[in-house]
């Protein structure tokens, strides 16, 4: 006899998944009767259960397919099962129950809600459960369904059962950062859909940090979306969201804080697939790259785009220490050979002591000489300790027209 004996149970256990069906149209491959093939192609297409008889040239819509296999799941979809108890014996058997678990590369998650309390099967009876659970996992995950129930000797009898199947990912979403001079930071985030169906993307929202306001630059000005009423992405196709986040008040105000505002927050997508099976998707914390200040920040407000050559125009500019000493400086204005700019006011000013984090605001004032897009040149910054001299020849740019 087999040293491994194998043991009949009294129950037999069934798992299914319950998933929807999906839209299949019929392939039309056919050819004429004289080709080489004669006929096998298209008396092949009349058995197809798909195509419509006397019309089976013509993909005259589509049909619904009944699932044939356990099929893909993806992040963040809903996995559903029925597990069925079934007692095949002629006689009752007593104290049954069901437990499920699901075992992830992490850790093992409970699926029944509630210890089922033992149930009695009469012949032919089954005892069943529908579970749910969002899966939140990448990678193998196995299903765990154990079956306790008394044996015809009055003792416990358990089996289980083991289902594998993997979880892919659904989205690739790839992010870029932008920080502007004016401390706003613009965030592009392209979704791509990589699952082997088409899906429509129902939500794609930003839900920012404590740090920032965040507002989504991807509707009209009448709350309508830029991609219309369905966003329809086909295998392997992407859209690109962006959105502006402007730091709050009180971190805008502190240079140091500013700079370590790191996070920004999480993307939410929301999804439907198939036949409207919803699947929902949350990025971890995204970081930006904070920039590199120095020891001295220079921005700029209350600048024109366009301005009128040879008529003088006034703007605000912002001085901020961002050191960690107190700064002597002087402001040079320079008038280059080349700039389109001559600059109006006192050149050699010394604006003070600076203390750490502090800032100043200061009134400049230029006269346009030539037509076109031209940037800002010739303000300089000389640090009476260190004897260096901070030259910014492109802090902005300004349209000169007639």
């Amino acid at each position: 006899m087999d040293p491994k004996e194998v043991v009949e149970h009294l129950v037999a256990l069934k798992v299914m998944r319950l998933t929807k069906p999906a839209l299949i149209c019929p392939k039309i491959v056919t050819c004429d009767s004289k080709d080489l093939p004669g006929n096998i192609l298209n008396n092949y297409l009349k058995d197809d259960a798909t195509s419509v008889t006397q019309m089976e040239t013509i993909a005259a819509g589509q049909f619904l397919l009944l699932p044939q296999s356990f099929g893909n799941i993806y992040l963040g979809e809903t996995f559903s099962c029925y597990v069925c108890v079934h007692n095949e014996t002629n006689q009752p058997v007593q104290s049954v129950s069901i437990k499920a678990d699901l075992q992830t590369n992490s850790q093992r998650i409970p699926l029944t809600t509630q210890s089922q309390s033992p149930t009695m099967l009469d012949v032919d009876e089954t005892l069943s459960d529908v579970i749910h659970h969002e899966v939140k996992d990448l990678g193998t995950h196995i299903l765990v369904c154990e079956v306790t129930y008394m044996s015809n000797y009055n003792t416990l009898a358990s089996f289980r059962k083991f289902f594998k199947f993997e979880v892919m990912k659904p989205l690739d979403v790839k992010t870029k950062f932008y920080n502007a001079e004016s401390d706003d930071v613009y965030l592009e985030a392209q979704v791509q859909n990589i699952t082997s169906g088409a899906i429509t993307l129902e939500q794609v929202s930003l839900e920012s940090s404590h740090q920032f306001i965040v507002k989504s630059l991807n509707e009209f000005d009448n709350g309508k979306s830029v991609f219309g009423d369905i966003t329809l992405l086909q295998p392997q196709e992407s859209c690109q969201y962006l959105y502006c986040l402007t730091p709050k008040e009180n971190i805008s105000k502190e240079i140091k804080l500013l700079a370590a505002a790191k996070n920004i927050g999480k993307l939410d997508i929301v999804w439907r697939s198939n036949l409207g099976e919803k699947g929902r998707l949350q990025t971890s914390q995204l970081q930006r790259m904070t920039p590199d200040y120095g020891d001295i920040r220079v921005t700029y407000d209350s600048l024109p785009s366009k301005v009128l050559v040879d008529e003088p125009f006034t703007f605000v500019c912002n001085i901020v220490n961002a050191s960690d000493r107190t700064l002597n400086l002087i402001l040079k204005l320079r008038s280059l050979p080349d700039s389109s700019l001559l600059w109006c006011g006192i050149s050699n000013r010394k604006l003070g002591p600076l203390e750490p984090g502090k800032s100043v605001c200061l009134n400049l004032t230029a006269l346009p000489i030539n037509t076109g897009y031209h940037s800002i040149t010739g303000i300089s910054l000389v640090d009476l300790f260190l004897k260096r001299t901070y030259d910014y020849d492109d802090l902005a740019s300004v349209y000169i027209h007639y």
